[in-house]
């Protein structure tokens, strides 16, 4: 596994984050330039930065909890990467533990190979391709699609978006009450996961009611890295109880 450390690593990673930097700055640079041309003063331009840069912290520490989670499998470089360029906390961690598990009958925390690690990269590499292909080829005409049902029944698009988002999370939950496996044999659900999902969609419900009764709008960035590093916090109170 030294090779997770090595100076050609580095360089690769290092050359992939200097072109999205650049690329960040580029277009900073237009979106400041597009907006003098609109208009805007100099302060109401380095205002709206500004905010967005604080704004961007909260949701930047539920990437940082996942990034501590996928170094187990990856080391912090190659982790960084994935999550700081397409990546996505709520897909490369199920990824990883789902080749890791489900291919190798090994755990995160356990001692792994190189072709384990490689093999878990590779499939959350392919994992990312489609995504990047079907949005520029047919996300327009997909889009359109989307349009003429809504003109013929507004109400459609709703539930259809509504049904989408429900999928997702089905498979989320699936995977928090698949049975586990222990070393032993022994196959049992996890009351742990459980107790942890159920508290994590109480604390988002109570922080969409707050931002609905008191009219907290600013809660709307903070909400999701709230309640994951809430919950995270109750697992550990949980499971210093013996829950498992």
């Amino acid at each position: 596994m030294d090779f997770l450390n090595s100076w050609w690593l580095y360089v690769i990673i290092g050359i992939v984050f200097a072109y999205v930097l650049l690329q960040s700055t580029v277009f900073l640079l237009k979106a400041r330039r597009k907006a003098k041309e609109l208009g805007f003063t100099n302060k109401q331009i380095n205002k709206t930065m500004t905010s967005s840069m604080i704004f961007s912290l909260a949701p930047s520490f539920a990437i940082l909890i996942g990034l501590v989670a996928l170094s187990k499998v990856f080391g912090p470089m190659i982790a960084g990467m994935r999550l700081g360029t397409l990546g996505a906390v709520t897909y490369e961690l199920p990824a990883a533990i789902n080749v890791i598990t489900g291919v190798f009958g090994m755990e995160i925390g356990d001692i792994l190979t190189s072709e384990m690690v490689v093999t878990a990269l590779w499939v959350m590499t392919f994992g990312c391709i489609p995504p990047l292909l079907i949005i520029p080829l047919f996300f327009k005409r997909f889009n359109k699609s989307l349009e003429n049902v809504k003109k013929k029944d507004s109400t459609w698009n709703a539930v259809m978006m509504d049904a989408l988002f429900l999928g997702m999370i089905s498979a989320f939950v699936g995977f928090v009450l698949a049975p586990k496996t222990t070393d032993s044999g022994e196959t049992y659900i996890s009351l742990l996961a459980i107790l942890v999902l159920i508290t994590s969609a109480l604390l988002i419900i109570v922080f969409g009611l707050l931002m609905k009764k008191f009219k907290w709008d600013w809660l709307k960035n903070y909400a999701l890295p709230l309640s994951m590093i809430s919950a995270m916090a109750l697992a550990i109170l949980f499971a210093s109880w013996g829950v498992r």
